[in-house]
């Protein structure tokens, strides 16, 4: 943890209060969540937005169109940095900083589609939290991420492939196929890659806030 804010692990209220600290201190302000995949970004994020009022504006959203993908012929690799639209992405956290009416698209897991224009984002929202896996990814497609937000958190923890295996599982995942994939597959590698820009984060939370 970079901020020496606290002796130990923060606790939710404590990562609560100072998340309404920057929501409270002037104008729109965006506040990213980082990490890599089923370490806990949107159970965060919700606890978040659950105690100050904010609004959650997820990066999946941002997926590519499978039948994009598969012309591409990069479905097998769906969460990879080169699967979203980047461009898009960053255009709406242009837009959300100007502090106007937002529609913003969702990601509809069951499906595995976006859902265009599922988000509204009201012009009294202070407090945007945005979550996803290449918030801090320095490079060409999504090196204007970063610039955009006021902050980002950077979350992982030890449990994070039995979480990310358990949630595969869910939505329908052979047990085995998913082990694979979180473990030496697309996610293992995409982990990789996110984890080589948690240096760039504002606070690392690498474990123990679930209990506080």
């Amino acid at each position: 943890m970079q901020s020496g804010e606290w002796a130990g692990p923060p606790s939710l209220s404590e990562l609560v209060r100072r998340a309404g600290r920057l929501g409270e201190s002037g104008g729109r302000r965006l506040l990213g969540i980082t990490g890599p995949p089923g370490a806990g970004k949107t159970t965060l994020a919700a606890a978040l937005a659950g105690a100050l009022d904010a609004v959650i504006v997820p990066m999946d959203g941002f997926h590519l169109d499978n039948a994009e993908l598969r012309r591409l012929n990069r479905l097998e690799r769906k969460g990879a940095q080169d699967t979203f639209d980047a461009a898009g992405y960053v255009g709406l956290l242009r837009d959300l900083r100007t502090g106007a009416q937002v529609r913003a698209p969702a990601f509809d897991r069951a499906r595995e589609e976006t859902v265009p224009d599922a988000i509204d984002v009201p012009r009294t929202a202070k407090l945007v939290i945005t979550e996803g896996n290449y918030l801090l990814l320095d490079d060409e497609r999504w090196g204007q991420v970063r610039g955009l937000l006021d902050e980002v958190w950077y979350v992982d923890d030890p449990r994070r492939v039995e979480w990310l295996v358990a949630r595969h599982v869910g939505h329908g995942w052979d047990p085995a196929e998913a082990q694979a994939r979180a473990t030496v597959g697309s996610d293992a590698v995409n982990a990789g890659v996110i984890a080589a820009s948690r240096h760039l984060a504002d606070l690392l939370l690498d474990h123990g806030w679930l209990s506080g």
